[in-house]
């Protein structure tokens, strides 16, 4: 039967496959059947009502791992007893993780012996959670394999498989199926040969048995030689009818007090050798005596295990094994530690260093700095009497640039009061235009006004002899006869008198034009005498804008003033109304 741990691992397993959520936690429910078939398997007496008491009180829901050691410890493995088939036990947590996690037709092995390469793993990995394999682990399981196929080891294949896989420096038990059934021996291994050496292998490192063969036994009773199948575990040497192991012939208890020892051939039989027990001895012979040295020095190895308290071969390689990781790992931790210690002391050395070297840079300095003090006082004395020498010449310089420039401002001053006077006149000039610009616009405004006032009167004159017309064509025919004459007469002083009022339009648009050049030579004005304002408004203020004061209050348009005020602008509105209202009666 296989330690705590392991058996502990297996379930391990089959509690990770039922937490579906990956959240590290099962339902009671799940875990209460997991509980029953373990005892079921491990032969345990179960009693449902222990799970609901002992979970009683913890009423949030799904269990951990941690949450459900407790009761595994308590009411499954500190019953565990020797009678039951640990095979069973694995194969159930095998059903229940297996279907989750591989996938069945990827793999050239059989499902039977990806069953055994877990069982191996479980062996072989470390005791913490979660489960790993290390590589020196995986190398150790291939290595067996390759042997047991009669192959040679292959260092590179391994080396690249690990660079490959450089990242982790271990392996899931799902992975090392994959390893094993997928990648590894995926090319150039028989299928059968590779099967029989996992089985190998697992029947070594499980089942413990150390070595399986045909051999002859020696009755006690008739003393008649029959074949049998022995199969060597770390305590017993058990033989069988046959190797399928279905019906046992007994076993060969083995103990501190056996021993085995080598017979000379008789009875026709050869390579023979006997096992000494307390109670009897047991004469075998084997094939050759290549098999017969081989099982002499197995069974001794067992003995000799036994007397020095000791467990199976393998598994005390596993613990030495572990124990040279262990003792690696402190190694290199002490290595690392030391290297850290030297590499902290050799700092401090180099700070030590780094601050002579700065203490004596520091007095360097100062020494420098003394003498650039005694050098700087001295150069500052000559400097003190070659600066009050050019101190004097500097002010007399100073009072000879100050003359010229006294009298350099004089002359400025006086060009610039020349440009002003010069400017005054020139605005004079521009003001003049401005004024007579504006009284050009006022006679062109008068102008327009009057043809603008004509205009209305022929317009009048014109509206009451077509009302005249109309009125005498509405007269008979009779009349309309007679009055032929008298009305081409009409029509010909109508044509007269528009062909008079197209001339009268014609002098308007002159003068509209003549008036829109007014406009923009008073515009030009306004502009200029605006530049002359600007220019003088710099000057300080020597001269001040002289404004021309209009006679009485003008409105002012877009170009400046109006031609007439506001009492003249009325005086014309209500002259044009009457106008307007005389010609309504006499229509």
């Amino acid at each position: 039967m296989g330690s705590w741990k392991e058996l502990l691992k297996a379930i391990w397993h089959a509690f990770t496959a039922l937490d579906v959520d990956h959240r590290g936690k099962v339902s009671k429910s799940q875990l209460k059947v997991l509980s029953y078939n373990l005892c079921t398997v491990m032969k345990i007496p179960h009693d449902p009502l222990t799970f609901e008491e002992h979970f009683k009180e913890d009423d949030k829901g799904p269990l951990s791992n941690e949450g459900y050691m407790p009761y595994l410890n308590r009411y499954i493995l500190d019953k565990v007893q020797e009678d039951f088939d640990v095979l069973e036990f694995y194969r159930m947590c095998w059903t229940l993780c297996y279907k989750k996690n591989i996938h069945p037709h990827r793999l050239i092995i059989s499902d039977a012996d990806a069953f055994k390469v877990w069982c191996i793993f479980n062996f072989l990995s470390e005791d913490k959670y979660p489960l790993v394999i290390v590589f020196e682990e995986v190398e150790y399981f291939l290595r067996k394999l390759m042997e047991a196929m009669g192959i040679g080891w292959c260092e590179e294949k391994f080396t690249d498989y690990r660079m490959q896989h450089s990242a982790k420096s271990c392996l899931t038990v799902w992975e090392l199926i994959e390893l094993v059934g997928v990648i590894y021996f995926s090319n150039d291994v028989d299928r059968q040969i590779l099967s029989m050496s996992i089985n190998e292998v697992f029947s070594e490192l499980i089942l413990d048995i150390l070595k399986q063969g045909y051999m002859m036994k020696k009755g006690h009773k008739r003393k008649n030689w029959m074949e049998r199948w022995f199969v060597l575990r770390p305590t017993s040497l058990t033989y069988y009818v046959c190797e399928d192991l279905t019906e046992k012939k007994g076993d060969i208890v083995l103990d501190q007090s056996c021993c085995v020892e080598s017979l000379l051939d008789k009875d026709g039989k050869k390579c023979l050798f006997i096992i000494k027990c307390l109670d009897k001895s047991f004469e075998i012979s084997a094939s050759d005596k290549k098999k017969k040295q081989e099982w002499i020095q197995a069974i001794q190895t067992c003995i000799q295990l036994l007397r020095l308290g000791l467990l199976s071969p393998h598994r005390e390689a596993r613990l030495r094994r572990r124990e040279l990781r262990q003792k690696q790992q402190l190694d290199e931790q002490h290595l690392t530690e030391r290297m850290k210690n030297l590499q902290a002391a050799n700092e401090a050395k180099q700070r030590q260093l780094e601050d002579m070297r700065l203490k004596m840079e520091e007095a360097k300095a100062k020494a420098e700095l003394e003498e650039l003090r005694r050098k700087k006082k001295q150069s500052d004395l000559q400097d003190r009497y070659r600066l009050d020498l050019e101190r004097e010449k500097m002010v007399r310089q100073e009072m000879e640039e100050q003359m010229a420039q006294k009298s350099s401002e004089l002359d400025q001053y006086l060009q610039r009061v020349r440009e002003l006077e010069d400017m005054y006149h020139r605005l004079q000039e521009a003001l003049e235009d401005e004024r007579q610009a504006k009284q050009d616009e006022e006679a062109m405004r008068k102008l327009q006004a009057r043809l603008l006032e004509e205009e209305a009167a022929k317009r009048t004159e014109l509206e009451q002899i077509y009302l005249k017309q109309k009125r005498t064509l509405t007269q008979t025919e009779a009349e309309k006869e007679e009055l032929m004459a008298e009305q081409l007469a009409k029509e010909r002083e109508l044509q007269a008198a528009s062909q008079q009022l197209d001339r009268l339009e014609k002098e308007r648009q002159g003068a509209l034009e003549q008036y829109q050049e007014v406009s923009r030579k008073l515009e030009r004005a306004a502009n200029k005498t605006k530049t002359w304002k600007d220019k003088v408004a710099k000057h300080e203020g020597l001269v001040r804008l002289i404004h021309v004061s209009l006679c009485g209050l003008h409105l002012i348009t877009n170009w400046g003033p109006a031609s007439f005020t506001d009492i003249e602008l009325e005086l014309r509105k209500k002259s044009w109304q009457e106008k307007k209202n005389q010609g309504a009666p006499a229509e």
